[in-house]
């Protein structure tokens, strides 16, 4: 019994059987989203590949498994798989093999049951163990992408620093644990990296890997934040003006924050239709107005729903209202709210902690440059409004 030929015939079952139960299973959400395409990635090479070690006739082509799976361990990090969804992917790949050939194998020789089982067997763990080892280093990779980037900001705003004192002592605060994290765990990868000693942990590694690069992105998304607000103070930032279809941006906006939104059972609503089609004004500022305003009202909003609406209005000015059903803003400090590094708290808590008390100070001072003014209306335990009024087109 040649089992080559017939895992040949049925690779093609095998692997449709796979990405069904892959889209199924609910331990890999990152593949939730994800295209046919992109979850088959490079598996059907890997069936091709194992055709040949099963075969007694073919030339072994192992390497092409080698090369197949370092590439998907690459894919899947870039996806942003954790490395439990990619050990659950490879056992669903056993499974379904061994389903698709299991009354084929049944009539072979205990002898050829035995070879083909193991042949397997040790083809799925190579093939898992070698995706692993190109996970590592493409978040390796990463993480040496995000310390030069960190660096270069650093040096920025060590300078911006030193022209203005004020906001200090808060800032050190905020930068303090992601940073002791990432030196932290940063030192560790190095030191092993120096004694190019074999990880035997490599789950605890991998963990370590995933702390540097959230504390990582964390600090670096407080620095942008900082520089972004250093730059206004400092009439660093211009405009590029460009006719800007506003419907698809807010839809775009809100497309990209659903999962937040989904992640909390919250509702997004969407009513412009009385938006102006479009705008001469700078699309990437206003991007960041509108993503600013909804992530916030996400993030202060436990249940209920979030509500977009436009209109046009007098004198060739235009109206956008975010609406949520969030913990709303106290009447002392309405006026403050857009004040750097305020953030609000309730009777029983404190503020988020990824609050940087930065966004809604960035987005005023946005606002201002797009010549527009932006308003709130809140009430305690009800929720909040924020509404910013824009022309029509945007004048230098």
């Amino acid at each position: 019994m040649d089992f080559s030929q017939v895992l040949a015939e049925k690779k093609d079952t095998i692997l449709d059987k796979w990405i069904v139960a892959v889209r199924k299973d609910r331990r890999i959400e990152s593949a939730n989203d994800l295209s046919y395409t992109a979850v088959k990635d490079h598996i059907p090479d890997v069936l091709k590949a194992m055709v040949t070690v099963l075969s007694k006739s073919q030339d072994n082509d192992i390497q092409s498994i080698v090369v197949a799976s370092f590439e998907h361990g690459a894919i899947r990090a870039e996806q942003g798989f954790d490395p439990a969804e990619i050990a659950r992917e490879y056992h669903l790949l056993r499974t379904v093999i061994f389903d698709a050939l299991q009354a084929d194998l049944l009539s072979g020789t205990p002898a050829e049951i035995i070879r083909s089982m193991r042949l397997i067997d040790a083809i799925v763990d190579e093939a898992n163990a070698r995706c692993f080892k190109s996970y590592v280093e493409e978040r390796l990779r990463e993480l040496q992408q995000l310390q030069s980037s960190l660096t270069l900001h650093n040096e920025e705003l060590t300078r911006l620093i030193n022209a203005n004192q004020e906001y200090i002592s808060q800032l050190a605060h905020e930068l303090k644990h992601p940073l002791t994290s990432i030196i932290g765990y940063s030192d560790l990868f190095l030191r092993q990296q120096r004694r190019k000693t074999e990880v035997k942990d490599t789950s605890a590694n991998l963990e370590h890997i995933e702390r540097v690069l959230r504390n990582g992105r964390q600090l670096l998304h407080l620095i942008n934040n900082v520089l972004e607000l250093s730059r206004y103070d400092a009439g660093q930032i211009k405009l590029q003006l460009a006719p800007t279809d506003m419907r698809e941006l807010i839809n775009n906006v809100c497309e990209m924050l659903e999962p937040l939104a989904s992640g909390k059972n919250l509702k997004i609503v969407v009513d412009c239709d009385r938006a102006p089609k479009e705008l001469i004004t700078d699309s990437l500022k206003f991007q960041q107005i509108v993503t600013n305003i909804i992530s916030n009202a996400i993030r202060y909003t436990e249940s209920g729903t979030i509500i977009i609406m436009c209109q046009i209005l007098e004198n060739q000015r235009w109206a956008i209202a975010v609406s949520d059903t969030g913990i709303g803003i106290a009447p002392e400090n309405q006026a403050q709210i857009f004040e750097p590094y305020f953030r609000v708290s309730s009777s029983d808590r404190s503020y988020l902690p990824d609050s940087t008390g930065l966004g809604l100070a960035i987005v005023s001072r946005l606002v201002k440059l797009l010549q527009g003014q932006i308003n709130l209306i809140s009430e305690v335990g009800v929720g909040s409004t924020f509404t910013v009024i824009l022309p029509l087109e945007v004048k230098i």
